[in-house]
């Protein structure tokens, strides 16, 4: 007669998954005969089960007599190891199953002011994504993701709420900006007090209702400079139009001016003398899983809005 093979570690973990499934529903049904009804097994199937289970693990689980089963103390603690282990296992396998479906649906999206000059990369998720309806709110108030009922945010700086799940989506810096023609009749600035004789195209804050500053740094420390206010505007894009036209210097974003320093229409001054380094995030609501529409918009930016920046998947 052959020798029967011993069993593989992975048959003892699926004997031993199984005993935990039969044991489970025995014990929150507590009648064997139910048990087998709804596990499709026999009551009988269903005992020697749970004797095999028994043996397994040194402990009595069950009170058995001709009238009832009752969970033993140590069986009551099992259940409750059981129930989380099998949970976690069922949550795990839906979402698997979740993180594989088609991302469709409306997605809200609350975009920065400044957003309106991120949408070429918007436009190509849209083309990627077809089934996905953006419903994009351009802002730069503060909201709140849960109240207005916001499928993802996207903002600068730092964030810190429990209640929402953050994803680094790259850093950016602030550029001062001009014209060729601009900086030839005028001159090119040396030094940020030097900006006092020129044309300053600044930013108002929406927030606060004041002009955002223009950071400055020489040997490690703030260099303040009180600038010009030749046009004020409470948006970007009108400030870098007016630049591009050669109406004066203006301080924006350096992911909103790539295009322009490619082809010349812009150059930078005083770089030596700006070290900012601000992070651009996602925000969404937490849970244990991420809609589809949700994940897939979030890693295309990832991938396509700072495409040289080094920075974590999340944090």
């Amino acid at each position: 007669m052959a020798k029967a093979e011993p069993a593989s570690a992975s048959n003892g973990a699926m004997d031993h998954l199984s005993g935990m499934v039969i044991f489970t529903r025995a014990a929150e049904v507590l009648n064997f005969a139910e048990a087998g009804r709804q596990l499709g097994l026999s009551a009988s199937a269903i005992g020697k089960a749970i004797a095999r289970l028994e043996a397994r693990l040194s402990v009595r689980l069950f009170h058995r007599s001709t009238r009832s089963v009752r969970l033993t103390n140590e069986g009551e603690l099992f259940l409750m190891r059981c129930q989380r282990i099998l949970g976690e296992i069922e949550e795990a396998e839906s979402e698997l199953a979740f993180s594989r479906a088609k991302p469709t649906g409306r997605l809200r999206v609350s975009i920065p002011l400044v957003g309106t000059l991120l949408m070429p990369v918007i436009s190509a998720f849209m083309l990627r994504y077809p089934d996905v309806q953006l419903d994009i709110d351009f802002s730069d108030r503060i909201v709140d993701v849960i109240d207005d009922r916001l499928d993802v945010v996207l903002r600068t700086g730092d964030a810190a709420d429990s209640q929402l799940t953050t994803r680094m989506l790259g850093h950016y810096a602030h550029l001062i900006v001009a014209s060729p023609a601009y900086l030839k009749e005028r001159g090119m600035p040396t030094t940020p007090e030097q900006l006092t004789t020129h044309a300053c195209l600044q930013h108002r804050l929406s927030r606060s209702g004041r002009l955002r500053r223009w950071n400055f740094v020489r040997d490690n420390a703030p260099v303040e400079v009180e600038l010009p206010a030749t046009a004020i505007a409470s948006a970007v894009e009108p400030l870098i139009a007016m630049a591009e036209h050669g109406l004066g210097l203006t301080n924006a974003p350096d992911y909103l001016v790539r295009a322009q320093l490619a082809d010349g229409r812009l150059v930078t001054v005083l770089n030596a003398f700006l070290e900012d380094h601000i992070p651009f995030r996602a925000l969404w609501p937490s849970g244990r899983m991420t809609p589809p529409k949700v994940r897939v918009f979030v890693d295309f930016l990832s991938e396509h809005l700072f495409p040289n920046d080094e920075r974590p998947l999340a944090d």
